[in-house]
């Protein structure tokens, strides 16, 4: 068995791989593409190492395996741009078509840790939200927002399904103005999987946030998992001098702001 962790079949899979992502950036979403027993021909590489690029590709959504059709390019994804936190909050749009589902809709106690992030005590009341974010009809994500009770007294499931910060703004006269949220790699639950229409285990982002209105009053505390094969994030990036190969200043100071929560 060959050792798939030497350089040479590193640098082999790498070259398969650049060879598939032309292929896939040649064509439409849904378009074929040849088969392994073809692409291993036409390459010169072994079935094992064009399979395992080509497993590759799946895992990040560039490709799609169909049993007993073949494999096609996946559907684009979904792609939301980082602007500095020198800009004011209003990031692009993802694009396309952005729609929600309510799941769940509550009044619970803020408790310790979330009163601390909305700066409320751990006895007040929150409007806790369970939401299933949809793009074009394709479950894209998964979002819990708790919201200071206070802020949005009679708020109805039917509001947060139309746009929460259209609510805030046109309905209670509240305008979001920053957040502070952080974003990270991680893996989907069975119901969490289940919900988004993926494997177990498949790969997410999760991102974590707390949005202020313009008086830097928190108004929404909220945790959202995002399918890592349709979604992707471009990072704007303002960079400095510097003098060596380390990040300049200004090169970390990527968006804070999320703009296809509504």
């Amino acid at each position: 068995m060959p050792d798939t962790r030497s350089p040479r079949t590193v640098l082999k899979r790498e070259r398969v791989r650049t060879y598939l992502l032309a292929l896939v950036e040649d064509r439409r979403p849904g378009d074929a593409i040849p088969s392994e027993r073809t692409l291993s021909a036409e390459l010169g590489v072994s079935r094992p190492t064009l399979r395992a690029a080509v497993d590759e590709l799946v895992a990040t959504g560039q490709l799609v395996r169909e049993h007993g059709r073949g494999m096609f390019v996946a559907p684009a994804k979904i792609t939301q741009e980082l602007v500095s936190d020198r800009h004011p909050a209003s990031a692009p749009m993802a694009t396309g078509a952005w729609s929600s589902r309510v799941l769940e809709f509550s009044t619970v106690s803020a408790g310790a840790r979330i009163g601390r992030r909305l700066k409320v005590s751990p006895a007040d009341d929150l409007v806790y939200v369970a939401r299933l974010r949809l793009v074009d009809g394709t479950p894209i994500a998964l979002e819990y927002l708790h919201i200071p009770a206070a802020l949005v007294p009679g708020l109805t499931a039917e509001q947060m399904e139309a746009g929460f910060y259209t609510h805030l703004r046109e309905a209670r006269g509240v305008r979001t103005a920053q957040a502070v949220q952080s974003i990270e790699p991680t893996v989907l639950s069975e119901d969490e999987a289940v919900l988004l229409g993926v494997p177990v285990l498949s790969p997410a982002l999760l991102f974590d946030r707390v949005t202020s209105d313009t008086g830097g009053r928190p108004v929404e505390y909220v945790r959202s998992l995002y399918r890592g094969d349709r979604y992707r994030i471009v990072s704007r990036l303002a960079l400095g001098t510097s003098t060596d190969d380390r990040p300049a200043p200004d090169a970390s100071r990527t968006a804070a702001w999320w703009g296809t929560v509504e």
